[in-house]
């Protein structure tokens, strides 16, 4: 065999369909179109999103309001109350908060605020403070340490 030889299979070419060429053709008349209506006419194309005269989808549903910040933290809220347990001269990090149960993972980022109070001196390390907190905190003589993150 050599490749002027080379012929492709029976059945895989087709001519192309010559549509408008007359009656003789096969494809004349109506170009394979159907007969009348929208879509036989020229520049006869629905837009994808036309239901039929019914309220499209678009027009049904609200505008989207509003956007996602995508650099927002989100944070676990602890409240100091939380913190009564603990034993003084402690420190508390986000491990020692996970393994407490108090929040879900030691990854998360946590943020102390100051809802009620403690009344022994630690030391807590979290991601962030409220000012309430860190004042409760310092004041009975314990640390606010920011962890970066």
């Amino acid at each position: 065999m050599k490749m002027h030889e080379l012929t492709p299979a029976p059945g895989s070419k087709h001519a192309r369909k010559r549509v408008g060429r007359g009656p003789g053709s096969g494809h004349g008349t109506t170009a394979t179109k159907g007969n009348k209506g929208q879509k036989a006419r020229a520049g006869g194309k629905i837009p994808a999103s036309f239901e039929g005269g019914q309220l499209s989808l678009m027009k049904r549903l609200p505008h989207k309001r509003g956007f996602t910040n995508v650099f927002r933290k989100e944070y676990s809220p602890v409240n100091l109350r939380s913190l009564v347990d603990f034993a003084a001269g402690i420190e508390v990090t986000p491990q020692v908060l996970a393994e407490a149960g108090i929040i879900k993972s030691a990854r998360e980022l946590v943020k102390i605020l100051g809802d009620g109070g403690i009344g022994q001196a630690i030391t807590v390390v979290a991601h962030a403070f409220s000012a309430g907190a860190k004042e409760k905190i310092e004041a009975v003589g314990g640390k606010a340490v920011v962890l970066e993150g």
